[in-house]
């Protein structure tokens, strides 16, 4: 099939790929000159394992193409995909007003038989929208079908050719075919390709990350209680993981999610339901949660000097939202960065990938490192946001070494606190004690 993809952002360049990777032609769109210009040359604007490799073979073998044309594009292709951004407003919507513009400029060059698909992340009714002014421009109806990504970053390339489900929201069945044909390919292990309304479709979208981020600030405030009242917070998934009902995905605690969903997924679900006269309670305390917990880190560092950093070096180690992307959108290590600067320590950071990403907001008021190990040299702390893999099993006979002060604050839960004091290190994690706390009697 002829695609065009209009937006080369994470999600857009990620599916003009994996649909040019599995035969279609695919023509890539963005009005960046420069980021297209790139494109062309091979370098890729985001970090997404398996993503480069992708793009290069798709490239070489033409099924891949990259423009700033967006006429030329509409016109070669049968469905037009967009996928450009719609960032949260000041109230928690979102924005479409970069959507709105291309919908009216690409309306006169779509053909007769043409499928406009939003793979943007959009509020319920913006398939409609589409609908009705495209019929306004153009006199006549065109196919608007809605089908939301569901792609985690790090595993996008994972997620996208081997799908837990398609979901796709159609007016008309004929569409829902077509575009079951486009995905046949990533369904041969008989994954649900799902169609239903595009409001049913615009809605699963928000659902599916409101609930996941649901379950992050579930278990955070669960970690937070089992400090407070001597539980473990592992323990304690591990006996609630097993009933099949709840599970054990997405029940990590931590400092808090980040990235360029969940936060606006659920704070634009919860401007939804407030425009249709709904208290959304639940969306609001898992927004309220996730920023309380950005400060956990900020928190026990400040409990453990007394609110007395000047002049310490702390090595912090992960500067992206997660590991396996250089994303720092809404990532909590800017609330801990923000934080030491304004105490007057030094931070001096690590991330095999997201370093670039922070030098750009805070310059040189950070001192940048090419190890982990580095990072430690002569720190008095250690503060730990992301997980990534090198980060698991370090040397921390080298990292007593290095450092002049052994105190961890690990955000991820890392290591074992009975194994850490037994290395020499004053540990701090999320929900977790140190060895076995004695029950205290309880109060008649």
């Amino acid at each position: 099939m002829k695609i065009a993809m209009i937006g080369t952002g994470y999600v857009g360049l990620v599916t003009g790929t994996c649909f040019a990777d599995s035969g279609n032609d695919v023509i890539c769109v963005d009005i960046d000159e420069a980021k297209i210009q790139g494109l062309r040359e091979g370098k890729i604007p985001i970090y997404e394992p398996g993503l480069s490799d992708l793009v290069l073979r798709s490239s070489e073998e033409g099924l891949l193409t990259f423009t700033t044309d967006l006429a030329a594009a509409v016109q070669a292709s049968r469905i037009v995909y967009l996928a450009v951004g719609t960032p949260p407003a000041a109230d928690g919507s979102a924005d479409l007003t970069a959507l709105k513009t291309v919908v009216d400029t690409m309306a006169p060059h779509l053909t007769d038989d043409a499928i406009v698909v939003t793979k943007s992340t959009v509020p319920v009714g913006t398939n409609e929208y589409i609908f009705r002014r495209l019929k306004e421009l153009l006199g006549r109806e065109v196919d608007v079908a809605s089908n939301p990504e569901f792609l985690k970053e790090g595993a996008a390339i994972e997620d996208f050719m081997k799908p837990d489900r398609v979901v796709v929201g159609v007016r008309r069945p004929e569409v829902g075919e077509v575009l079951h044909e486009l995905y046949r390919p990533f369904l041969r292990t008989d994954k649900p390709f799902l169609t239903m309304s595009p409001q049913s479709a615009e809605l699963t979208k928000y659902v599916a990350n409101a609930l996941l981020s649901t379950k992050i600030s579930f278990i955070n405030e669960m970690a937070n209680l089992c400090e407070k009242m001597g539980g473990d917070i592992n323990d304690v998934r591990r006996g609630i993981g097993h009933d099949q009902r709840i599970g054990f995905a997405f029940l990590f605690p931590g400092v808090g999610y980040g990235g360029s969903c969940f936060p606006k997924d659920v704070r634009a679900l919860a401007s939804m339901a407030r425009d249709h006269g709904l208290n959304p309670r639940i969306m609001d305390a898992v927004d309220e949660v996730n920023s309380e917990q950005k400060k956990v880190l900020k928190d026990k560092i400040d409990q453990h000097y007394g609110g007395n950093l000047s002049g310490k070096r702390v090595a912090v180690w992960g500067l992206a939202f997660k590991p396996r992307t250089d994303d720092i959108r809404e990532a909590p290590a800017l609330t801990l960065l923000d934080y030491l600067l304004e105490q007057g320590a030094t931070p001096q950071v690590h991330d095999p990938e997201a370093s670039e990403n922070i030098r750009a907001i805070y310059g040189d008021k950070l001192i940048y490192c090419e190890s982990a190990m580095d990072a430690l040299n002569g720190a008095d702390a250690l503060a730990i946001n992301t997980e990534w893999k090198n980060y698991h099993n370090p040397n921390f006979s080298e990292m007593r070494t290095r450092m002049n002060g052994h105190v961890i604050f690990d955000g991820r839960n890392l290591y074992e606190p009975d194994q850490m004091v037994e290395q020499g290190f004053t540990y701090h994690s999320i929900g977790r004690t140190v060895g076995v706390a004695e029950s205290e009697p309880l109060s008649a």
